[in-house]
């Protein structure tokens, strides 16, 4: 008896074979529903599919003869079932249809970039929200309620503060400006971010703004709310540094990051001391201060720039943004030791013998510190609590906050960041031994929701430490050139200690102009050597005013230079590795970071096949 085969099924086969070469599907367990996991993660496996004779689900896309009939798409349905609100031909983004003139206006560009991507869970909405807020000129209804949501407990923070202390908390009032300084800070970032540039320019650019024009003023009588502020914002930071260094990858880098990352800092430190010495006049102790602060790299501009070449996968197959971070945290971790040993010396009324032992017992204090309290936190809380997760969150953060505030009361201000440091990282090892990846610590995704927090109040007070009149352009001048020297050598140093590691020419050039950046490390550590000079001396006045000037000088002119830097040399000083790109909903199931760098050997792109075909005689 013939077998009687049907047209659709013959051209359904052949398709098959045909498509069989170039298509490329993933389908784990961990990430169900996404078809070309790798190369096409928008696309979504349609709940209808239907499974194939080896137990495999075939896309709805197999089956387009009945999926593009007339009458289905008529009735709603495809393939005898309801469509899905989250199908090709129903986008979640909005109903209403434009025009291709409307998509390529600048209005329509500016709103889409400035939503982002859509989140993974489609938003419930309000019956006819999209009518009358079309998406994008409009947000989403979650993005709306979360903005209202935020404003509304602002409101409250602000009534309760003004029914405790009164009219300080009125508009007008020095809390009332605070408040208000670090609401336009982060608006200001978030435009600045927009340009793909750091969000901390636009707010630290917002507070020297806002303090320029007169708009605001902080009263001196809260200055010490201002230093604690930026205390909790330096331990935020350096938990975030800890946490971030990956006890395997500094196991595999134990010899490059030291020698790539210590030597350049030393070298960098260095010569703006002497620079600052012969230039600016500014004694031995304080341009040794100054390029304590001024060497340290910012991970704050570094990871999103690096992060975003990740995932076009240029430079994992050498793990140079892994490289980068752990160089980026050793500096910081180096620049705030020595500042804060250098700090305790200058201010410390001690005896000679005392200052000169005050480093080493720094050192050995906060290293020793940093050990007890993170081997304390593998037990405390036992690792099973349902409560872990927060109470951890707050061991760290207490730890850290007693270790700074701590060693600042007992004049050993060397030993508490360094303690936190160290704190962070053990406590990461042993959460690690116990099976939490350093790319999925809870902990971690805690404090950099802290650090959002944190991140416009610091810039935004940092910027209003600048008043331009007071200014002298020959100090500005000198400065700039003192920056550029440090920045100069600090790149050539980087490039001949370099030498002998697994990198290619460009590859060295890339690590050394990535660690040009400066941000973080200035912005919490610039104003502090000025809150501890006395009023009544000038002289260390002045000092104190040059360090915050050229720490603040540093932040505007690298900040954005590093970041340009290192998203146009990427692409052609690096070399790109095909690279699965993590599916939209990545960020709701693991923490973003930047040492998830899973290189899979792929087939040539479609697009690079038919561009090869073409070039063929």
């Amino acid at each position: 008896m013939e077998n009687h085969v049907s047209v659709p099924e013959i051209k359904l086969k052949e398709f098959e074979e045909v498509s069989k070469p170039t298509r490329r599907v993933s389908i784990s367990e961990q990430n169900l529903g996404f078809d070309n996991f790798g190369f096409e993660h928008h696309r979504k496996v349609s709940a209808c599919s239907e499974p194939n004779s080896e137990g495999r689900r075939k896309s709805i896309l197999h089956s387009g003869s009945h999926y593009g009939s007339s009458e289905n798409i008529e009735n709603g349905r495809a393939n005898g079932r309801k469509r899905s609100a989250l199908s090709l031909s129903s986008s979640i983004r909005s109903k209403t249809e434009y025009t291709e003139e409307m998509k390529r206006s600048w209005l329509y560009s500016f709103c889409t970039r400035c939503h982002g991507h859509e989140e993974a869970t489609p938003s419930w909405e309000p019956p006819g929200w999209k009518r009358v807020c079309p998406q994008p000129f409009f947000p989403t209804y979650r993005k709306f309620a979360r903005i209202l949501a935020l404003f509304i407990l602002g409101l409250m923070v602000w009534g309760i503060l003004y029914c405790i202390i009164g009219k300080d908390a009125a508009p007008g009032g020095p809390f009332f400006s605070l408040a208000a300084l670090c609401i336009a800070a982060h608006f200001g970032g978030w435009l600045f971010s927009l340009t793909t540039l750091p969000a901390l320019i636009g707010m630290l650019m917002t507070g020297m703004i806002l303090q320029n024009t007169g708009l605001i003023s902080l009263a001196d009588k809260y200055s010490t709310v201002l230093s604690i502020l930026r205390k909790f914002a330096l331990v935020i930071i350096l938990t975030r540094a800890g946490l971030d260094l990956d006890p395997e990858a500094l196991k595999r880098l134990r010899i490059t990051v030291p020698k790539i990352g210590l030597i350049p800092w030393v070298v960098e430190a260095g010569v703006m001391a002497v620079a600052s010495k012969y230039f600016m006049g500014l004694p031995w102790v304080w341009g040794l201060l100054l390029g304590s602060i001024i060497a340290a790299v910012s991970p704050a501009v570094v990871v999103p720039c690096l992060f975003r070449l990740r995932v076009k996968g240029y430079g994992v197959a050498k793990g140079i943004p892994t490289l980068v971070i752990a160089i980026a945290g050793v500096d910081d971790a180096a620049s705030v030791a020595i500042f804060g040993i250098i700090k305790s010396i200058m201010f410390s009324n001690d005896a000679l013998w005392y200052q000169i032992l005050q480093g080493p017992i720094s050192i050995c204090g906060g290293i020793g510190f940093g050990i007890l309290w993170g081997f304390l936190a593998k037990y405390v809380p036992e690792k099973n609590d349902p409560y872990m997760v927060p109470l951890r969150i707050l061991m760290l953060l207490g730890g850290g906050l007693i270790a700074v505030l701590g060693s600042e009361a007992i004049e050993l201000g060397g030993a508490g960041p360094l303690g936190v440091v160290a704190a962070a990282f053990v406590s990461c090892y042993f959460w690690q031994k116990d099976g939490w990846e350093v790319e999925d610590n809870p902990v971690a995704t805690a404090f950099e929701i802290f650090w959002m927090i944190f991140e416009p109040i610091l810039f935004g007070i940092t910027g209003t430490q600048i008043k331009i009149n007071e200014l002298n352009g020959t100090t500005v001048y000198l400065g700039i050139g003192v920056l550029v020297a440090g920045i100069v050598i600090r790149i050539l140093v980087t490039l001949v200690v370099s030498i002998g590691s697994n990198l290619n020419m460009k590859e060295k050039v890339f690590v050394s102009l990535s660690l040009m950046a400066k941000a973080t490390v200035q912005a919490a550590l610039g104003p502090t050597p000025l809150e501890q000079v006395s009023a009544d001396d000038a002289e260390q006045t002045e000092y104190g005013e040059t360090v915050l000037m050229l720490c603040i000088l540093s932040i505007l002119i690298t900040a954005p230079i590093g970041a340009i830097i290192i998203t146009l040399t990427g692409p052609r000083l690096l070399t790109k590795t095909r690279a699965a790109e993590q599916p939209e909903e990545w960020n709701r199931i693991r923490r973003p970071s930047m040492r998830d760098i899973s290189i899979i050997n792929e087939e040539i792109d479609m697009e690079e096949e038919d561009a090869a075909e073409e070039t063929k005689p």
